[in-house]
């Protein structure tokens, strides 16, 4: 989760919300970002799915069964229908997202019952600091 939180360091200081993303295979990160989608002007370019395409890319396949996904913020629902389709074994995630958040929030994207893969989800790892970074981004901005 630290690299996941440098990424979302990176990220706010390039003026992007600071979500930070890894993917790990075999007990090596394989991908990594943060949020890019000012940079981009790209709005899926969330972290998770610029992780997922890398980590795709790299191994050869859509499917990630052998990989975990650390991310500093509860995935929306447009990433946790991504995590979903590329079969991450296990999601873990710093910050809830009351309002934007899709997996212990919001619409539950994986306790629907037409959700096709659901992984193990662990919220709450470095969850100070990851809320804290969001919070100070956007005090910032008010």
């Amino acid at each position: 989760m630290e690299t996941a939180l440098a990424q979302a360091r990176a990220a706010g200081e390039a003026g992007e919300v600071p979500v930070g993303c890894v993917i790990v295979h075999d007990g090596a990160v394989i991908a990594r970002a943060g949020n890019r989608t000012l940079t981009d002007a790209d709005p899926t370019a969330h972290a998770e799915l610029i992780a997922i395409r890398a980590a795709a890319a790299l191994l050869g396949s859509e499917r990630l069964g052998d990989c975990d996904l650390y991310v500093t913020l509860e995935p929306c629902a447009m990433c946790a229908g991504a995590v979903s389709f590329a079969r991450i074994r296990r999601l873990y995630y710093g910050a809830a997202d009351p309002k934007g958040g899709a997996v212990d929030n919001g619409v539950k994207f994986f306790a629907s019952p037409t959700c096709h893969h659901r992984p193990e989800v662990y919220g709450g790892l470095a969850e100070r600091e990851a809320s804290a970074l969001l919070k100070e981004f956007f005090r910032e901005r008010r």
